[in-house]
């Protein structure tokens, strides 16, 4: 004879750490399913999982949130600058991987390297600091 099991009778700290270990989509889906699981999706222990380890050295202390589900929601729509406004990060909403885009002035061009074949302008509304302007081969 084979019985059910009913997650939701679980200990809280049980089903918090399934779903840590699931992606940030799955548990905003297990959310509905009961109020255990509404109250373990919640958690910061959930949406610490899906934050990148290190991720206290990117975020600037000027910045504050009240949960670790609000940190996670403002860095996949709010991409930081780092280093020196020479690349920006923010993370994947669904998956929660880290996304970067490189300065142009991280990038090395083969055949374009010399200083002499470029030159840099800043554009207002430009998400990185000096957008490249090809001045052309001198």
């Amino acid at each position: 004879m084979c019985g059910t099991l009913d997650l939701s009778a679980l200990p809280l700290d049980c089903i918090t750490l399934i779903i840590s270990f699931t992606s940030p989509r799955d548990a905003c889906r297990l959310s509905p399913v009961s109020t255990a699981f509404n109250s373990a999706t919640e958690s910061d222990a959930v949406w610490e999982s899906f934050l990148p380890s290190q991720y206290q050295a990117l975020i600037p202390s000027s910045l504050s949130f009240s949960s670790k589900k609000q940190l996670y929601l403002s860095l996949c729509e709010n991409p930081l600058l780092i280093e020196a406004g020479r690349k920006s990060f923010w993370l994947n909403r669904v998956s929660g991987k880290k996304c970067y885009m490189l300065s142009s002035r991280d990038l090395s061009i083969i055949g374009s390297d010399p200083p002499e074949y470029r030159r840099w302008i800043s554009t207002r509304g430009a998400r990185l600091l000096s957008p490249p302007c090809h001045a052309g081969w001198v």
